[in-house]
């Protein structure tokens, strides 16, 4: 636990009133908990698009080549708050009459003094199971973190005690190996999914004054597409799940579909955010989509939400498009 200057420093919230120490000290305190003992891994809205990152398993679920990018920028106004970019792509592949996938994930997530960059690689294994498709995934990536102490002024690091024997002085950066595991399974109506990131839990050591150690985090997804009367018109529930084993995070979400080209919903992530997000998928195989959560923690009254975005392409390699729009469906 970062330890706090003596004398703190007053600032004012986004309508220009002053914010007393005591309720400053309360906030920080709580974000760096949130940060050092809840999931270390970054958070998402647009979950169902944003699958590859999280489950390996995924890989391969479409004839498809799969590019997307993701960009989220959380607690907007709160000094030091996530920024988080996601690189996917992925596709399936046919070795020896199989038909596997394999995938790559690229993400960048700058938190306070914390910047990371991590890398990994991703090979699904896909087996027809009861009518369905079963992808067993395994990913093994690196992860280059970097602590930046020597940052002051806007992101509220003049408030951390630089003097502190448990802080690297400075800047300090290492390399951990990442090791990850998949469960995706896919039939018509329905996707269930589960995964686990960390598995090695790697440690990464600073020069005589600690460790940084990556907690397992497991996640569990599912999804149902529900055909209404209009038969281009679909009702997708969802939710979304991932612990730490010591603190738990649930996303509940309902979307609505039109001619597999045009989405909208509402959801809710539990003690925390109420989330507004829609997209389309343009012309052959672009899409893109948005997400706003409207925060409900104690945070609220000192950010003005989070946005999220998200753009992708789907290409077929081998084969010709047979008709001008064509949709991949997401967990």
């Amino acid at each position: 636990m970062l330890l706090l200057n003596d004398k703190y420093r007053n600032f004012t919230d986004r309508k220009g009133q002053l914010i007393n120490k005591a309720v400053f000290l309360w906030l920080l305190l709580n974000i760096c908990i949130f940060a050092a003992k809840a999931q270390q891994d970054p958070q998402f809205s647009l979950n169902r698009f944003n699958q590859l990152t999280v489950n390996p398993g995924y890989a391969g679920t479409s004839e498809f080549i799969n590019l997307s990018i993701l960009n989220r920028y959380q607690w907007i106004g709160f000094p030091g708050a996530p920024v988080t970019t996601v690189f996917n792509t992925e596709t399936s592949v046919h070795l020896i009459g199989s038909n596997d996938g394999i995938g790559l994930s690229v993400i960048s997530d700058a938190l306070g003094f914390e910047k990371n960059v991590s890398v990994g690689l991703n090979y699904s294994w896909r087996t027809k199971v009861g009518g369905g498709t079963l992808g067993t995934g395994i990913s093994i990536g690196l992860m280059n973190k970097n602590l930046n102490l020597d940052m002051s002024g806007t992101d509220g690091s003049d408030l951390v005690n630089l003097s502190d024997p448990s802080l690297p002085q400075g800047k300090a950066s290492g390399v951990l190996a990442d090791i990850g595991f998949g469960l995706y399974y896919k039939h018509n109506n329905y996707e269930l999914a589960l995964s686990a990131k960390h598995l090695n839990q790697p440690v990464l050591s600073f020069e005589e004054t600690g460790k940084y150690s990556m907690l397992r985090h497991y996640y569990a997804s599912g999804i149902y597409t529900l055909q209404m009367t209009n038969e281009r018109l679909e009702a997708i529930p969802s939710f979304f799940f991932k612990t730490d084993a010591k603190t738990w995070q649930a996303d509940i979400n309902l979307t609505f579909q039109y001619d597999k080209r045009f989405w909208g919903g509402i959801g809710f992530r539990i003690g925390d955010a109420i989330i507004i997000n829609g997209g389309a998928e343009l012309w052959n195989g672009i899409k893109f989509g948005y997400s706003y959560d409207i925060s409900t923690s104690a945070l609220s009254r000192y950010n003005t939400g989070s946005h999220e975005f998200f753009l992708a392409y789907s290409v077929l390699l081998f084969k010709k498009r047979t008709h001008k729009y064509r949709s991949v469906r997401f967990l």
